[in-house]
């Protein structure tokens, strides 16, 4: 160890304090501290800091002036799109995933701290019928998007699965695929990386230490994806495969359609080298970015940005101005990931930053709790790459078959297990309506296809499952429930390697039939 250099490089960058323990501890500790300290760029840090701080100076300025609405040259609508013109992209888009040359990019740093778990969001369980985790239902579906498109293309096909995520979730996420053989994928098909951390920085400019021997480090945000596809050389991987167009999206949204090959069709129409997948904001007040135009260049907008007054503006159809929810849900061509991810580029991105409480090690060398933020934490947002994009399009998707994230546990108002649960069950049940199937009692008298609310009569009909494996959004369900006559609830369930599907009715508790 070189400590004299070390020394001088933090004084020169004002961060002597990192080495104030040093004399007390052990060899290993010190060695682990050295190896962690000379990593750290200090000038790219103290910069970070410094544009942060003016950046608060003026979170509370609006840019109203700035926005411009979505031209309606790129946008398209599930909705008010044909049904013809719907058939056209989904074949598109199964066309490109049979010629092998569609991957999904999955952002999953992030812990389950909100919901009260120990590991990582995307191996947990929000109680269907199936007790399948988000991991699970992702990896089937891809599986399942995989046999769709052999099918039309007549050709075995792959879609890689590209999963960023964090020191913390890497190794518990590798462990949870290994244990369940990968859900029926190739081992090599699944690409697990790691995002950036940054230190977290008092408000005086120093680096925070978590304990006497450990700086105090955060995930660098989702928008760190840039930087560790480089790091990682995924964009490597993704072109020695054949990989031309990329689906990204956040590990928390339990009706995620991974590599939805009806986006990716209308993005290729629209010879987009960037997308977003939207659904409508109907009220003004709700805490959710838009995407839009500021100054000629496409971004997302949070609402903390703009005056009420501007969100509350409607077109003459009574739609909010800006209406497109923006749910993470992204498209990229390999070209334009490359493009961003180049030092240059995404050293342009800006960092995002919130004050925090940051726990450190105070002069008696325990570890301090503050009851007030103490220091901020600085993170990228994935969407901010949106501005570099010359072509572009954005796809609204009806909210209750696309979009139900995972946030919170079941104490929250929304965003909880028990919604996620909901939202996944009620699509279902449409689906099997939609292909034919009518619900019953027991005593053959029908149910009505309208959900009752919760402590309403007989709710319990509404928990239909459909495994992905059977159908990937919808389809294929006709043949196997036209005309048949359901009680709830019901489970359609399938195996990887099983060649068709089996059908439960009125399942207990327990998970007997009765």
């Amino acid at each position: 160890m070189d400590l004299d250099s070390l020394k001088s490089e933090l004084e020169c960058h004002g961060q002597s304090q990192l080495l104030q323990y040093w004399e007390t501890l052990d060899n290993d500790s010190k060695e682990k501290l050295y190896k962690e300290l000379k990593h750290l760029e200090y000038s790219n840090i103290n910069e970070y800091f410094k544009q942060a701080m003016a950046d608060l100076e003026h979170a509370s300025d609006k840019i109203d002036n700035l926005l411009e609405p979505l031209p309606a040259e790129v946008c398209g609508s599930m909705t008010r799109s044909s049904p013809e013109e719907l058939k056209e992209y989904n074949r598109l888009g199964l066309e490109e995933v049979g010629n092998n040359r569609v991957a999904v990019l999955l952002l999953a740093g992030g812990q389950g701290t909100r919901l009260g778990v120990p590991y990582p969001k995307g191996r947990y369980n929000v109680g269907l019928p199936s007790q399948k985790t988000l991991y699970q239902l992702q990896a089937e579906r891809l599986l399942k998007l995989e046999r769709l498109a052999t099918q039309q293309t007549g050709k075995p096909c792959t879609i890689p699965w590209y999963i960023m995520t964090s020191e913390h979730t890497k190794q518990a996420t590798d462990d949870y695929f290994q244990q369940n053989n990968y859900f029926g994928l190739q081992k090599e098909n699944i690409v697990l990386f790691e995002q950036g951390l940054l230190p977290c920085i008092g408000f005086n400019g120093k680096i925070i230490l978590a304990n006497t021997h450990k700086v105090a480090l955060a995930p660098d945000g989702n928008g760190g994806l840039y930087r560790a596809l480089r790091k990682w050389k995924v964009l490597e991987d993704m072109e020695k495969r054949g990989v031309t167009n990329i689906h990204v999206y956040c590990v928390d949204n339990i009706l995620v359609k991974m590599a939805d090959p009806v986006f990716i069709g209308f993005c290729r129409t629209k010879k987009a080298e960037c997308g977003a997948k939207v659904v409508e904001k109907t009220v003004a007040t709700e805490a959710v970015g838009v995407v839009c135009k500021v100054e000629g260049r496409y971004q997302v907008v949070e609402y903390s940005e703009i005056t009420l007054k501007t969100a509350e503006l409607r077109r003459d159809n009574g739609q909010l101005t800006f209406n497109a929810g923006n749910i993470c849900n992204h498209f990229y061509t390999l070209d334009f990931l490359k493009h961003v991810s180049q030092v240059e580029q995404e050293n342009q991105l800006k960092h995002h930053v919130a004050k925090k409480k940051i726990p450190f090690v105070g002069d008696n060398q325990e570890i301090v709790k503050p009851t007030e933020p103490n220091g901020i934490k600085m993170e990228k947002f994935v969407f901010d790459v949106f501005h570099f994009a010359e072509s572009f399009a954005v796809w609204e998707v009806l909210r209750e078959d696309d979009f139900a994230p995972l946030k919170n546990a079941d104490t929250a108002a929304k965003d909880t297990p028990t919604t996620c649960r909901e939202a996944l069950l009620n699509l279902h049940h449409r689906y099997m309506l939609g292909a034919g199937a009518k619900f019953v009692h027991g005593d053959g008298s029908s149910l009505p296809d309208i959900p009752c609310r919760k402590g309403e009569n007989d709710d319990h009909f509404t928990k239909c499952e459909v495994s992905p494996l059977v159908s990937y959004a919808g389809e294929g369900l006709e043949e196997l429930l036209s005309g048949k006559k359901l009680v709830p609830p019901v489970q359609i369930v399938m195996g990887p390697s099983d060649s068709a599907p089996t059908i439960i009715q009125n399942i207990t508790a327990n998970g007997t039939t009765k």
